[in-house]
Formats: structure tokens, sequence, C-alpha cells
């Protein structure tokens, strides 16, 4: 179903290119972001979706004056098109056709293209601008953004309160953490850095905050020197009791309206400023070298320090998935009882899990909006339940569930395909693909130095046999009581320069869809570890840390190496014996036959 109306998307479409007229631009970017370059956005800055109706969390609209294009990645294409009126906006895949070169193709001489600086990182403002400058078009950054002005009921900017995150969550003081960061910068020689990232803020200076849904971001910006002190930009609204206390003497609190001033005085010393382009807003980069400062580009210097979980967070993951995966099995055998004896809903069983999670110790929020998708919505890979969507539970079909919450130790994720009823011959086989590719890449071993986009294969390996595949990538970084999604790793076929290192927690999530009947994906999170040295050189292996059954009746046993099957027994009573003892009688009964050893016998009965 469309989020609103066609009618409210063409009136909306039409009220942005008068303006844009009004203003002498041909042309609009829009892309699914706010001025921190996050994932997910708050209300306020939802420009994309209220324009266009597309909820996804990445995606650029492009309206001009007589055509607009939407472009999203695999993992919204079949969302994208029950969202967005065909009628107003045609719908690109991002990889196969970029943005830049539907512009290249699209664009006329002394066309003027407007852009907002604070939602498009330099290096993205960078690549439309030569695609302009080759076409004879102009790009132009526009002071305000024309979807404020005609959007009349945008709602306030957030002012959640900035609080402490307590050294026995993060496990070390921000004070040793600015000293490393600071060190680092005098190693590159640079004076100061520019954070623009309000996960890397909140990582460095043990502060969380509650801005956007989801991740408990500070939206704020830093200025880090290279002797290790700071200026935090934060509204003085937002500061939490005991903050300053907590920041100490030596991070000075400065309100938003100072941060421009603030860049212009690194401009009249002369100074070396560190600045990530690829994850900080053009607005920031083009001030910095306006006032005379002299850039040098580079990765924002907290991102690797953060994804190297300490020994304290991958303890507190560890609690955390125990935990989790008591809620997860709860609310599984809930549903192997329930889905027997009545038809669910997808938004039943949805608030279900979701209660499950909330009674657990530490928790705080969702991780994410939960996936709970019946039939053919599984196919969608990041469907959400509405009341206009809700689809039952039907016997002989597919339940795909992907979750995960937010605690103060951890940051979960976890997505489980159930069979609703007896599967066919079809859905096991395509399910035990789905988790022989899962079995590979957990039980990879690795040379230090590998990189996720390597071992990216071994989960595709047998679906490619058979001749099909995902659009989607094969696992994201996660962080710590902070983003789901996190990098600069990953395991995806885009590639990455960025090698796995002990301590970084990055998820497992192979899948299949079959458009318009089902979907499967089956997800754990996993953390790299050192295991041997061989040969002079360091080996890694994963350590994984969600702890939920498989669907047993799901898997074709005929299709598993040895190997394989002891590895899905070994991990099942790794399950049963964490879990068992945290949950009621009820949950213990079915997690005594959901970790089952593997036989001939299982498949086709019913977990109740």
């Amino acid at each position: 179903m469309l989020l609103s109306h066609p009618t409210a998307m063409s009136h909306r479409v039409a009220a942005l290119r008068a303006l844009l007229q009004e203003w002498g631009l041909t042309g609009f970017l829009v892309p699914h972001a706010d001025e921190y370059q996050n994932e997910y956005l708050p209300a306020c800055a939802e420009r994309l979706a209220w324009l266009t109706g597309f909820t996804g969390s990445a995606g650029m609209a492009v309206v001009l004056g007589n055509q607009a294009a939407i472009f999203v990645d695999g993992r919204y294409l079949l969302q994208v098109k029950t969202q967005v009126d065909p009628a107003v906006f045609m719908v690109y895949h991002l990889t196969d056709c970029p943005v830049h070169q539907w512009l290249a193709h699209t664009l006329s001489p002394n066309d003027r293209l407007g852009y907002d600086p604070w939602l498009h990182t330099a290096s993205e403002v960078e690549q439309v601008r030569m695609v302009c400058e080759q076409v004879g078009a102009t790009l132009v950054a526009c002071e305000t953004n024309p979807i404020d002005v005609i959007w009349s009921d945008r709602p306030p900017p957030p002012l959640a309160p900035v609080v402490p995150h307590e050294v026995i969550y993060a496990g070390k003081p921000s004070e040793e953490k600015r000293a490393e960061v600071a060190q680092s910068l005098r190693a590159q020689r640079v004076d100061a850095a520019i954070i623009a990232a309000p996960d890397s803020i909140a990582w460095l200076l043990n502060i969380r905050g509650g801005d956007v849904a989801y991740t408990p971001l500070p939206f704020s910006r830093l200025l880090l020197r290279s002797d290790g002190t700071a200026l935090l930009f934060l509204d003085a609204r937002k500061v939490g009791r005991d903050l300053q206390a907590h920041l100490g003497p030596e991070v000075t609190l400065c309100g938003p309206e100072a941060f421009g001033a603030a860049l212009d005085a690194l401009g009249k010393d002369r100074t070396r400023v560190l600045c990530d382009v690829k994850r900080t807003a053009s607005w920031i980069v083009d001030r910095i070298r306006r006032a005379g400062a002299e850039l040098v580009p580079g990765d924002d210097p907290c991102v690797l320090p953060k994804a190297c979980k300490n020994a304290v967070e991958l303890a507190g993951a560890r609690e955390a998935h125990r935990r989790d995966g008591t809620a997860m099995c709860k609310f599984l055998a809930w549903l192997a009882s329930a889905s027997s004896s009545r038809q669910l809903t997808e938004l039943e069983a949805q608030h279900y899990l979701d209660a499950c999670r909330q009674e657990m110790a530490n928790w705080k929020d969702q991780s994410f909006p939960t996936i709970s998708a019946a039939g053919p919505h599984g196919a969608i890979v990041h469907y959400r339940a509405t009341e206009t969507t809700n689809r039952r539970l039907e016997p002989g079909t597919l339940y795909l569930v992907d979750s995960g919450g937010q605690y103060l130790d951890g940051t979960t994720d976890v997505t489980r395909t159930i069979a609703i009823g007896t599967p066919i011959g079809e859905h096991r086989d395509r399910y035990t693909r789905v988790l022989k590719g899962h079995i590979a890449l957990a039980t990879a071993r690795f040379p230090i130095g590998t990189t996720g986009s390597q071992l990216d294969p071994l989960a595709r390996r047998p679906l490619w046999d058979v001749g099909i595949d995902y659009d989607h990538g094969t696992g994201h970084g996660v962080g710590s009581y902070l983003g789901v999604h996190e990098g600069p790793h990953r395991v995806s076929k885009i590639p990455n320069s960025v090698a796995l290192l002990p301590g970084m927690i990055l998820s497992n999530e192979p899948g299949y869809y079959k458009p318009g009947e089902y979907g499967i994906r089956l997800e754990n999170l996993l953390t790299v570890v050192r295991v041997e040295e061989k040969e002079s050189k360091e080996w890694l292996a994963f350590e994984t840390l969600t702890l939920v059954p498989f669907d047993v009746r799901l898997i074709e046993l005929s299709l598993l190496t040895p190997a394989e099957i002891a590895w899905i027994n070994g991990y099942h009573e790794r399950v049963r014996q964490v879990i068992t003892p945290l949950v009621d009688s009820s949950t213990a009964q079915w997690l005594e036959y959901a970790t089952a050893a593997l036989s001939g016998e299982i498949q086709g009965k019913e977990y109740l």
C-alpha cells in the first residue's frame, strides 16, 4: 500500500517544482539523510518519505522539471514499488543505475541542480558536481532546503537528553579513549579532527542520547584537538544531569550556533584538520576550506577502535545475547503453540516478541523496527507490518522474523525463518542451502588481513550451486549499545578494504527470496577471535554470539555434510544448555525438542 495517497504525492512534487522554478533551479536532490548522515532519521528529517512515500533506510530521489526518479538498493526494490506512485516517480536499482549515471544521461546544458549541503557528504557532492560539469549543468548549494519550505506540518527537531554511558558497560574511560585517538592524530601530523558522526562521538565520550528511534545517538558535533581536549557542540536543552561532570574539564560544551565560528577559527590558525569527507556533510568541509584551514582527508579516527570491542564490551555482548536468546526462545515457544491452534497475524506475533524483549534486564529499545513477515511478505527484505498490510500466518507457509534489542551492555540482531505447519520440499531445500551458507561463514578460519568481501562467497556458494543468489550483503558490523549497522567492516560482494580484526562484531545473514511467495533469512551475530598462529601469521575465526535454535523441520538432511550436521547439533546443544535455566517449564519443553540432535525422524513434525 502507498504510504500517502498518490494525489498527495503528485501535489507535493508539483509544489516542489513550483518553488524550484521560483528559485531558478531546474531540479533538486532528495536523499534519505539528515545533517549527521544517520541511517535512522528523526521525523523532521524524513523528507524522502514525505515527498515520495518510500520509508526505507536508504535511497535518493531526483526531481526535475519534467520527470522524477527514485533510486534504491536491492533490499528495497519490492518495497518501493508498493509505496511509491509509478505515475510520479520512475524506480531504479542503485547498483544497476547509480544516481550520477542517470544524471549524466538526463541533465541538459545550463540546468541548475539544487542540493542541501547538510544532507550530502563532500565525496557525494564532488561526484555529482563532476557529472554536472561534464554536461554543462551547474550544481547549486541551497541555503534553505525547499522541502522544508513546503512541508507545512514538519515535526520539530528532537531534544532528547544526553546522558553518561557508564564505564562498567563501555569498558574504557573517555579520557583514555581521547588520549589514544589524540595520539593517532599526532601520528598523522594533524592538529585537530572534526568528528561529525554522532555514533563516533557517543563512543569517544561515553555518552548516549535519544534523538532517533532504535539507536541511542546524541545529535552533536565534536572538534577534537591533538592534545586530547575537545569542543562538544550540543544544544544546552539536551544536557542531562551530571553530563559536564562526566565529560570532565578537558571537554568544553558549546552551543550548535558556535560551530561555524569554531571552524573559521581553524582557518585563522592555519590548522591541519583531519576530516572524513565520506561521512561528513559537505557544508562542514566547504566551511573548513573557505576558512583557510588545511583540510586533511582521512578516516574518522574513532571508527576502527569503536569497531574493535574491548573485553568488557564483548562480555556485555555475550550477556545481552543470553537475555536476548531467552526472549526469542520464549517467543518461538509461544509461536509454536499459538500458530498450531489458531491463525496469528504478523502484528500479533510482532507485539508478543517485542514484549518478550522488554521484560529483559538492561533492555532500552528495539535495535531496529521488527520485521514480522508472513508468506510473500518475507520476500520484501525490510518489510514492516502495518494495520493495512497485516497478514495471517497460514499453514504451509513460511514466517520470517528479523528483530533485535538495544541493551545497556550490547546490541542484538537475529533472524529466523519458521515453518507454519508442514513445510514443502522447496522450502526445505532453499532453507537448508541458506543454512549451509550460514555455517560456511560461521566456521571460516582466515589469516589476519582478510576482508569480509573475501569471505562473502562462502555464504553464497550453496545457493550459487543451483543458480540462485540474494541481493543484499551477507554481514554488517554491529555496535555496543549503538548502531545495529556499524562500519567500517562488512561481509559483502561490494569490495571492502577493511580487514576483519579481533573484537569486531558482525552479522551472518545469507538469504533467499522468491517474490510473491516467501523469503528465508538466517542471521546470527559473530565476533572475530584469535585462534592460532601458523607460519608466523595470526589466524582468526568467528565466535557465534546469538543463542536461538534454527527450525529443524526445515532442514533437509540429505543436503548436509557430516561436519555441517555436527555444527548444528553442537550449536543447538549450547543453546539448550545456556537458555534452559533461564526460561519457564513450557519454554524449556519446547527448547528440548527444538534443539534435539538431528536425525532422519525430525522432518515434518510439529514443535509441540
